[in-house]
């Protein structure tokens, strides 16, 4: 900036040094001979008025450039206002890409830009939401209006009102978990980390679907070493339980699910592995996206609303760790989950805890 500054001001003496000496060699070949003060006071004044002319014309015409850049900025920002999130400002070509104009334009392209996957997002997001809400509702009106047939026996109507019963339940988690999202992705969210055994609350996450795996006659082997990290005991307990209710749900009938926990480094490293059909290449990276389904044709019984695994990926970001899924012909599937043992400071002033940092 402060080069830029300097050849400006050095542009500017040059151009007021020629304007005056273009002025005294006008004086000198018009055949004027007055005395030297005077030609001297004369060629200065003239230097100033060929100066400030140039100026004025130089003036007007970026004046008049600046007007048709400005004129587009407030064209796109009113089309961005009314949901036109297609605009880019196009800089004319005498603005370098350092300058303020420059980057005022680039930072309105980006800001629609990034408004733009925003809308998608939402309009996809509201789209899942009413065809996730429909299929519950549809099903509930439909066995309600069955049940008005005071004809229908008493066994099909038992089990018309136990549909009915686990289609309202369903409504209820995915409001549940419509909510834990909205929260998680706010910044406002309680989050309070704290020492605990991560081996520990593996297990008691596992011995707390005991019906479910027991239900299926699966067998589900923890090795697990005493480990100690700094978590949300609360929000992690979230995890475990959506990562091991998935692979007992596609896992077959006697079959092992294994849950594994090391240290490498600086990181705990959490695995659940589970048998079952494997997952398609294609559909590994959008595992954790929300309302994603490998099979989207899943009746009821077997699927659920595909946030789990969405929820499961916010509260491991929220504690600096990542998780992955692989899955390989055979059918075995693996969630791993990396979590720091130690949390960062979440700003440069104090630890995880609320102490100052050591």
């Amino acid at each position: 900036m402060r080069i830029k500054r300097a050849a400006l001001v050095a542009a500017v003496l040059a151009w007021i040094a020629l304007c005056w000496t273009a002025s005294f060699y006008a004086i000198d070949l018009s055949g004027w001979t007055p005395p030297p003060l005077i030609a001297h006071l004369s060629a200065t004044a003239g230097g100033f008025l060929l100066f400030g002319l140039s100026m004025a014309i130089v003036g007007r015409f970026m004046h008049e450039r600046n007007m048709e850049l400005f004129k587009a900025i407030f064209d796109a920002l009113s089309r961005i206002a009314r949901g036109d999130f297609t605009v880019q400002v196009i800089l004319p070509r005498p603005h370098d890409s350092g300058d303020e104009f420059s980057r005022l334009v680039q930072g309105i392209n980006d800001m629609a830009a990034d408004l733009g996957r925003m809308e998608t997002m939402r309009q996809d997001f509201i789209s899942n939401v009413s065809h996730e809400i429909q299929s519950p509702l549809t099903s509930i009106r439909g066995f309600a209006r069955a049940l008005q047939d005071e004809q229908l026996p008493q066994e099909q109507r038992r089990r018309y009102l136990a549909i009915i019963e686990e289609e309202s339940e369903r409504l209820s988690r995915l409001s549940d978990n419509m909510l834990r999202l909205a929260s998680l992705d706010s910044e406002h969210h309680p989050f309070r980390p704290a020492r605990l055994r991560l081996d520990a609350q593996l297990r008691t996450a596992a011995l707390s679907l005991e019906p479910l795996w027991s239900a299926k006659e699966q067998e589900l082997e923890v090795q697990a070493g005493a480990l100690e990290i700094e978590a949300d005991e609360d929000l992690l307990r979230q995890v475990w339980t959506n990562l091991i209710h998935n692979a007992v749900k596609f896992s077959p009938e006697r079959e092992r699910i294994s849950i594994s926990l090391v240290r490498e480094g600086d990181e705990a490293v959490a695995t659940v592995s589970n048998t079952g059909a494997p997952i398609p290449p294609e559909s590994l990276p959008h595992l954790f996206e929300r309302f994603y389904k490998v099979d989207k044709s899943r009746t009821r019984e077997g699927g659920g609303s595909g946030l789990g695994l969405a929820i499961s990926r916010k509260i491991v970001e929220l504690h600096g760790g990542s998780i992955a899924a692989g899955s390989d012909e055979e059918g075995g599937t693996a969630l791993t989950v990396r979590l720091p043992v130690r949390l960062p400071p979440r700003d440069g002033s104090s630890a995880p805890d609320g102490r100052p940092p050591a």
